[in-house]
């Protein structure tokens, strides 16, 4: 008697939530986002994605959380669909909640619990609105297996050895040397200026022969 065959359980690329529940929220994780991959770009085995559905529990396609950003060090650098933690071997390294007033019960209660239990090093939720948080940021560091509150108006990530800070309402992220990573509308503005520069050197150089 052969036994019916059974279905390979699918693992949706999607729950159907936005991102960001207003444009404050989508811009400041585009901007992490952007910024974080920019300074991993070199690396090939530096993973930085977001809002992108994770995995964690092999053969539920139920269990799963979307965090806003997350930075995996020491798997390859690739797309992909979902984050499922049994294929990658490990859970981000890394991950940022941009938090509102509607998700503060989630990001300081059940996720906070769930990365720590997965043994996400350090979590970051940020409140860019102000809706319940006094400062609008804070951190933890995994210790012992339990998140350790991480006090201060700036945090140094021992994961991934950047800073992160606030600047005018807006979380930054700074590179060792102090020097602030550039958004993507910050690095058109550049590339742009760049351009118009060398175009009017460009119209000297000719007005001159």
């Amino acid at each position: 008697m052969t036994l019916p065959q059974q279905k390979p359980i699918e693992y949706p690329t999607s729950d159907g939530a936005p991102l960001g529940e207003t444009d404050v929220h989508r811009e400041q994780i585009v901007d992490l986002i952007h910024a974080l991959q920019v300074y991993f770009a070199d690396n090939d085995r530096a993973y930085v994605s977001g809002d992108l559905l994770m995995f964690y529990e092999e053969g539920n396609p139920y269990k799963h959380r979307s965090p806003d950003v997350l930075v995996t060090l020491g798997i390859p650098k690739k797309l992909r669909d979902n984050y499922k933690i049994w294929e990658e071997g490990k859970a981000p390294d890394f991950i940022i909640e941009v938090t509102s007033k509607t998700t503060r019960v989630e990001d300081l209660g059940e996720k906070k619990g769930l990365y720590a239990v997965l043994g996400v090093q350090e979590y970051l939720i940020f409140d860019p609105l102000r809706d319940y948080l006094v400062p609008n940021f804070r951190a933890w560091r995994l210790e012992g297996g339990d998140y350790v509150p991480v006090v201060g108006e700036r945090f140094n990530s021992e994961a991934l050895g950047l800073e992160f800070r606030i600047m005018t309402d807006r979380l930054r992220v700074f590179r060792p040397d102090g020097t602030m990573l550039a958004t993507a509308f910050e690095a058109e503005q550049r590339t742009q200026q760049l351009e118009a520069e060398v175009a009017a050197l460009r119209r000297r150089l000719e007005e001159g022969r």
